[in-house]
């Protein structure tokens, strides 16, 4: 039963649950909410201790009922500025407080709380409850957000340092370069040019796509042709660096409902993928099947590699590795590849070892039959 008091909103515990145990009709709903949950006395001894609360913490009921809050959590504001005893000394619900609780095991988790102060039906107060959730993956989220959005900020800066620098040169000296050196600081220009506009381009095709505000364009065509486009794209610039680039195609592929322009997308973020950690005189190998069911892309490198810890989550679009974070590029190729090739109906696998190379695997449905049906 809820009521106001004062100007204060007041939850109050029917007589009739009140006989034997003051909590008692709090107990079946504290026990059965998909959040850990508990209640505690008016001097913030538990009372209460759901089936979520043992799963967070590590404690079951038995070990934490009868103790002190403060013992239990060991949050990181229990001393300072515990929410329970500000609910229970203002009467008033504090909502979405962050903070940290050890878990029995000692691992230390980030939080999210809600706290109410709890009365009985002569609106007196016989204590508090307080319902959290782990939110650690969330703050890891956050963390790699604001990583990949400062790693493109210096990005961004790095590229227009070396435009100003180069542009600056030729301003001061316009009468006295060589036609070889200024044709080579043009050429810096004009690739640092490009590199800020695939960063900023990779940032807002990733964000349409996350928020489903970039069309695909669905047309029948040929992904023997655009692989070989984009292999012959390639060829000059792997021979520049020591690398050779192999298309292994034994027979043309069947055509394919897809966007073009976001498909070529796909295959040159993971050619870019594959140039950027693979070692001189390495190789790539692109592979390309019909299955019967479905066609099959393999782009395959000799590179660095992805360590287990972050196999998992290399198609994430803030997480940055430990192995390839010194590479230029902010993370957001593969996580637009991952997108693009859902949409498309298909699916993207990769398999690893370091020092010895990845294998990024594009599965697209076959024909237009079959894709008509993801548009």
């Amino acid at each position: 039963m809820t009521a106001i008091k004062g100007n204060k909103t007041v939850t109050k515990i029917p007589d009739q649950h009140r006989v034997n145990e003051p909590f008692a009709f709090y107990k079946l709903i504290v026990e059965s909410v998909p959040s850990a949950v508990i209640t505690v006395d008016k001097n913030l001894k538990i009372t209460g201790f759901n089936p979520w609360a043992e799963r967070v913490t590590g404690y079951r009921a038995e070990e934490a009922n009868g103790r002190y809050c403060r013992e239990i959590l060991q949050g990181g504001i229990c001393d300072s500025q515990c929410p329970l005893r500000t609910a229970l000394g203002g009467h008033e619900p504090i909502s979405l407080v962050e903070s940290t609780v050890k878990t029995k095991s000692g691992e230390t988790i980030s939080v999210r709380m809600n706290v109410a102060a709890l009365f009985d039906e002569k609106g007196d107060l016989i204590g508090g409850i307080e319902s959290f959730e782990d939110i650690s993956a969330l703050k890891a989220l956050e963390r790699e957000r604001n990583n990949l959005i400062t790693t493109l900020a210096h990005d961004m800066k790095s590229s227009l340092s070396i435009i100003g620098g180069f542009v600056l040169r030729l301003l001061n000296k316009s009468n006295k370069f060589d036609p070889e050196k200024e044709k080579r600081y043009l050429e810096i220009i004009r690739d640092e040019s490009a590199k800020l506009d695939m960063l900023i381009s990779d940032f807002l095709d990733f964000v349409r796509l996350q928020t489903g505000r970039l069309k695909l364009n669905f047309n029948a065509a040929s992904l023997d042709k655009e692989l070989m486009e984009i292999c012959e794209l390639y060829q000059s610039k792997l021979a520049e660096i020591g690398l050779k680039l192999e298309l292994e195609n034994e027979h043309s592929l069947p055509p394919i409902m897809c966007d073009t322009r976001q498909l070529r997308r796909v295959f040159t973020n993971l050619f870019d993928n594959a140039i950027k950690f693979s070692k001189y005189g390495g190789k790539i190998i692109v592979t390309a099947v019909d299955t019967g069911d479905d066609v099959i892309v393999k782009v395959t490198d000799e590179g660095t590699g992805i360590s287990n810890d972050d196999l998992p989550y290399i198609f994430d679009a803030f997480h940055r590795g430990n192995i390839r974070t010194k590479a230029e590029g902010f993370g957001l190729g593969l996580a637009a590849v991952k997108t693009i090739i859902e949409a498309h109906g298909g699916r993207v696998i990769v398999e690893s070892k370091v020092n010895r190379g990845s294998t990024f695997t594009v599965v697209l449905p076959k024909g237009i039959d079959r894709a008509q049906k993801y548009l």
